[in-house]
């Protein structure tokens, strides 16, 4: 679903991005972890056409993000880091704006949208604007945005920050959801918890290169540790 070969970005003479390479394979979440700084929201914003490389291939369902953007950013949903919303739209308003925007008709959205809301247990709230919502409820209306069109390629950033922790059952639950329904996540996360609960491989990125990927019994086996052993105590062994 993503092929990524040896991706570069550079901000003037620094290095943010050096020689990425990576697959993420449908019914599969992928997730990136790494310090601060290591590249990784660089990467993800790459991936979804935000930025341009500076060198490397990205593609998405065998289209190539740079030479036929707006094929491969309808396969994408993407969930950044800060939930991107309008104060003086509604929750409804956002959603049909965004599901217009990816080429859904308004029968479409009229059918998606009430469903979408019961995921979270938005129904009733969805008329109100978004200055009056909580950072939890901004997260839940952008992680809805992301899955209205159907993508085949979820990128998220961050994906539990702001919420509650009955919120964020359901918010995996729907990720995992969505790959065993033949989709892809790549995600970028903090919450190592949360990264070794769903995933089915992951990265470490630092100072811009891929360190290493695979299963997490297979990081566990690189950093010289049991079974039994713990992702952060993975992360402690093999990031520099």
């Amino acid at each position: 679903m993503l092929v990524i070969n040896n991706l570069t970005k550079k901000f003037d003479r620094q290095t943010v991005v050096d020689n990425v390479s990576l697959r993420v394979e449908s019914g599969e979440i992928f997730s990136i972890i790494g310090p601060n700084g290591s590249g990784k929201t660089t990467l993800i914003k790459m991936i979804s056409g935000l930025l341009q490389p500076t060198a490397g291939e990205i593609k998405i369902a065998d289209i190539d993000v740079s030479k036929n953007p707006k094929a491969a950013k309808a396969k994408i949903g993407y969930l950044p880091d800060e939930p991107a919303v309008w104060p003086y739209l509604t929750g409804e308003e956002f959603l049909q704006l965004t599901g217009a925007l990816f080429g859904l008709k308004k029968k479409e959205r009229s059918e998606r949208i009430p469903q979408l809301l019961k995921i979270f247990n938005l129904t009733g709230i969805e008329q109100q604007y978004f200055d009056q919502y909580s950072r939890g409820n901004k997260q839940k209306f952008s992680i809805l945005a992301a899955l209205l069109h159907q993508p085949q390629l979820l990128l998220i950033d961050e994906p539990i920050v702001g919420l509650d922790p009955a919120s964020a059952e359901i918010a995996q639950a729907e990720f995992t959801k969505f790959t065993r329904a033949g989709g892809a996540i790549c995600l970028v996360t903090h919450t190592l918890p949360i990264a070794e609960k769903i995933s089915h491989r992951l990265g470490i990125l630092a100072n811009g290169k891929l360190l290493t990927s695979g299963r997490l019994a297979e990081l566990k086996n690189q950093a010289g540790l049991p079974p039994e052993a713990k992702l952060d105590q993975v992360y402690q062994k093999l990031v520099p």
